[in-house]
């Protein structure tokens, strides 16, 4: 209930079509409290036709392994296009707006960079000259698998002639996401509105709770997030899923 952005939420989704006089009502038996409640969460009964949502756990992710990944030039800025995995269930496109107060790992500044990782995938940003506070900007992509995990973030600065250093991580948990995305389907159908929520905790990066929004027919998410294993610095991204 909390991922679909509370208790009304969940029954515009749940009792999208209940049947008149099937709800129980004030005086109704324990016996048919409990049959309604099963028949709208277990069974599923009144959703919207054809729509199922399913309650899948979230693979943990790995533990962290040695950076062996290493930029190319600046001067190369592909356009992102998704990977079209065997068997995904949409993509992501997320943006990489900016950094702030990245860390120091040169003499005075850094050259960073942004990689995101998500299963095998791969995509990462331009790389930023000497600048503590940058601002990217960028759109990268990434297919989503049905056995998806969190998006793992990691940021660091470019060496021409050694290894790049890390300059922080983060995992962007895309469950709250993904489930609000598929429990309301064509997006398109509706006018803006919030749909999920991921709340900040204390096992998490989060700034601040990012919201799951549909905005002009797509679904979007906002999210901040303060650098992991790094002395300081933060990272805001967008974040819209695109169905199949």
């Amino acid at each position: 209930m909390i991922e679909v952005g509370g208790n009304s939420s969940a029954n515009a989704i749940y009792e999208a079509h209940v049947p008149d006089g099937v709800k129980p009502g004030p005086d109704a038996s324990s016996e048919q409290r409990t049959k309604y409640i099963r028949s709208k969460y277990e069974h599923q009964e009144f959703l919207k036709p054809g729509l199922k949502i399913s309650n899948k756990s979230v693979p943990q992710p790995s533990p962290p392994k040695e950076n062996s990944f290493h930029a190319p030039s600046s001067s190369s800025n592909p356009t992102p296009k998704p990977e079209c995995l065997d068997g995904a269930i949409g993509h992501l496109k997320i943006t990489v707006l900016q950094g702030a107060n990245l860390a120091v790992r040169d003499m005075l500044s850094s050259d960073p960079y942004v990689v995101l990782q998500l299963g095998e995938q791969k995509a990462q940003t331009t790389i930023m000259r000497s600048n503590l506070n940058p601002i990217w900007n960028e759109d990268l992509m990434l297919s989503v698998p049905e056995d998806y995990g969190p998006v793992k973030l990691q940021v660091f600065d470019y060496d021409r002639f050694s290894a790049d250093d890390i300059m922080g991580e983060a995992e962007i948990d895309i469950a709250p996401m993904l489930t609000s995305a598929m429990a309301y389907g064509d997006a398109s159908m509706f006018g803006d509105m919030q749909i999920g929520k991921w709340l900040k905790s204390h096992d998490n990066a989060l700034l601040e709770d990012s919201t799951v929004n549909i905005v002009d027919g797509k679904v979007k998410q906002e999210v901040s997030l303060q650098l992991q294993n790094v002395e300081s610095g933060m990272i805001y991204l967008e974040i819209e899923w695109i169905p199949p």
